[in-house]
This record gives structure tokens, C-alpha cells and sequence, in this order.
């Protein structure tokens, strides 16, 4: 079960209070603003800054 789009309208950034967008592979959460990553654990997001990772744009793909 994947999260629902009605909870991904209402989360925001602890850190920034942006908007999160669910990353493709559907393992975290990723801050449209300050890049953090919440991650997804047993189909629950943690929402917590402590747990975040910040990760860069997406890499380019090798050819």
C-alpha cells in the first residue's frame, strides 16, 4: 500500500515547511525546498529532521 495522496497534500518539511513529494522508488519522501529525504519504514513516513538525509537533484544517468 503505497501512501495515500490525500496525506502527501497535508505533509510539509519539519525542517522548512515545504511541500514533500513521494521519490520514485516509493522509499521516502523528498523536500521540494531543502532536498531532505524522510524516509518510509513498515508504510509509515518519519517525519523526523534527525532522520532525514539530504540528497542532491537526481544524478544523471549514464548512457
Amino acid at each position: 500500500m503505497a501512501i495515500s495522496p490525500e496525506l502527501l497534500e497535508i505533509l510539509a518539511c519539519p525542517a522548512c515547511k515545504a511541500k514533500v513529494e513521494l521519490k520514485a522508488d516509493e522509499s521516502g519522501l523528498k523536500c521540494v525546498e531543502c532536498k531532505r529525504v524522510y524516509p518510509i519504514r513498515d508504510e509509515i513516513p518519519v517525519m523526523l529532521v534527525d532522520e532525514a538525509t539530504v540528497e542532491d537533484e537526481e544524478p544523471a544517468q549514464k548512457p
